[in-house]
């Protein structure tokens, strides 16, 4: 037998042959096979032992014999989305499910374009990733994988070929803005300018259907004026569009059963407001965009890796009228887009929604791994934190953050023993979160090896935190 110490959980046997992921003498993972069932397998033979990498090509072969190691998708019951930026937090996102995730659907896969660009993976690594997290951890039921806010076609087309099966469409370029405040002319210019002829349809019969209709909701109304109507296509007109050729793109590469689309406007300068809720999800409709989820801008700020900053009270009564809306419909879900750490606020999700919602979560998993290194490798911590300081007013330009450095407590205040609390502190937090590409390209190697030396801690830690996300909305 090789030198190897196997992982226990993701031992799998069909027809008297024996695959599982095991740790080599230099505690890195590997994939071995017992026995020979004639797969061309890549590795090397020892004995009666195949010993090979964690590869594209020997995760294609495991995926014809065992099934549950492909995404499928997940349709509308409750769902959450783990982020993993550094391809190993699969294994904790499994412990916390196990925990805590009761009536709730993973998706274990999922990472932005950007994100990729960021941390160097491809669309096909981080599905990889994640199946690989699922034998390891012994997973059998349904996941999905989120190819998330996808701009292009070329984008979607990629990530379809690669096997994803949640694809969500972010249509941000095409949202016109300043729509939302346009009187006379300005705005009739911008809503006869809109593509009509991709949305099947003419100005003067968009009016006449829209202008002056009442919409009677569970516990309210809608009404739709001519320029309330007016504005809020003007500016998800296009998007609307947009997310209609996305959906095309997708169809042509995939069988209808094989993908399922979420639809996100959450990146937008201003609310969405129910009114335009209600427009967005009923054109969706009508142009036959099957969307299983959709992410409006609610109120108040959802900034990376803190809670909800805003008023409650005016978010709940806000949430209340958004789920009027996607109750009305019924056909979808309410997804929330930087949704990590927003502990406040999920409670009355997982109340006002009644179970119809997606939890989309990201950087968290990443941060988590620094809360690692606080406590395991203090002096590797000290020398991302205070790169990260140094990169923050550079990286933050793409996000919507409040972090203020000089409210960062200085590393040399803080002694050892206290540098996992820096994880709790909103400054420090949001300054590590959106500095995580660069830090990435600068100690990634490093941080993977740390985290390789350090996996049960990784995984009890990142079990822990999502025990909180996952509570919620468990039907436990």
């Amino acid at each position: 037998m090789p030198d190897i110490q196997i992982i226990p959980e993701s031992v799998l046997q069909k027809d008297g042959i024996r695959y599982c992921l095991a740790r080599n003498a230099l505690g890195q993972k590997v994939f071995c096979v017992e026995g020979n069932d004639g797969t061309r397998f890549q590795g090397n033979r020892d004995g009666e032992w195949l010993v090979g990498p964690l590869s594209d090509v020997n995760m294609n072969h495991l995926r014809k014999k065992f099934p549950w190691l492909k995404p499928v998708p997940l349709g509308l019951q409750t769902s959450t989305g783990f982020g993993d930026r550094l391809g190993c937090a699969t294994p904790g996102h499994v412990a916390a499910m196990r925990a805590a995730g009761q009536g709730i659907a993973p998706i274990f896969a999922q990472q932005s374009i950007r994100e990729n660009a960021r941390t160097l993976r491809t669309p096909r690594k981080v599905l990889d990733d994640a199946a690989w997290g699922v034998m390891q951890a012994g997973w059998r039921e349904p996941w999905g994988a989120d190819a998330d806010h996808l701009k292009t076609v070329e984008d979607a087309t990629a990530c379809a070929k690669a096997g994803y099966t949640f694809f969500t469409v972010d249509p941000f370029d095409y949202v016109d803005n300043a729509a939302h405040t346009a009187e006379g002319d300005d705005l009739a210019q911008r809503f006869s300018a809109l593509p009509w002829d991709a949305l099947q349809t003419t100005p003067e019969a968009f009016l006449q259907e829209w202008v002056n209709r009442a919409v009677q909701l569970e516990g309210t109304a809608l009404n739709f004026s001519r320029k309330t109507v007016m504005r809020a296509m003007g500016k998800y007109g296009a998007a609307i569009a947009h997310a209609r050729r996305m959906v095309d793109t997708v169809a042509s590469l995939l069988p209808a059963e094989r993908f399922e689309m979420e639809i996100s406007v959450d990146e937008t300068d201003t609310p969405t407001s129910p009114v335009e809720h209600f427009i967005i999800a009923s054109e969706l409709i009508r142009l036959e965009v099957p969307f299983v989820s959709l992410a409006p801008r609610f109120v108040g700020r959802f900034e990376k890796g803190v809670d909800y900053i805003g008023d409650r009270s005016l978010f709940e009564r806000e949430l209340i009228l958004h789920c009027a809306v996607q109750q009305h419909f019924g056909s979808y879900k309410l997804s929330v887009h930087s949704g990590s750490d927003k502990f406040s606020i999920y409670p009355l999700f997982a109340r006002h929604t009644r179970g119809k919602v997606h939890l989309k979560t990201a950087g968290t998993s990443y941060l988590e791994a620094l809360r690692v290194m606080a406590r395991k490798e203090p002096a590797f911590f000290r020398e991302v934190m205070a790169f990260a300081v140094g990169r923050y007013e550079t990286d933050k330009v793409s996000y919507h953050v409040s972090a203020d450095l000089a409210l960062v407590p200085p590393l040399w205040g803080v002694d050892d023993a206290r540098l996992p609390a820096l994880l709790d502190q909103f400054d420090a937090r949001q300054v590590l979160h959106v500095t995580f590409g660069s830090a990435l390209a600068e100690f990634g190697g490093a941080l993977l090896a740390y985290l390789n030396t350090y996996p049960l801690d990784y995984a009890k830690t990142l079990e822990a935190h999502f025990i909180k996300h996952l509570q919620p909305f468990s039907a436990s």
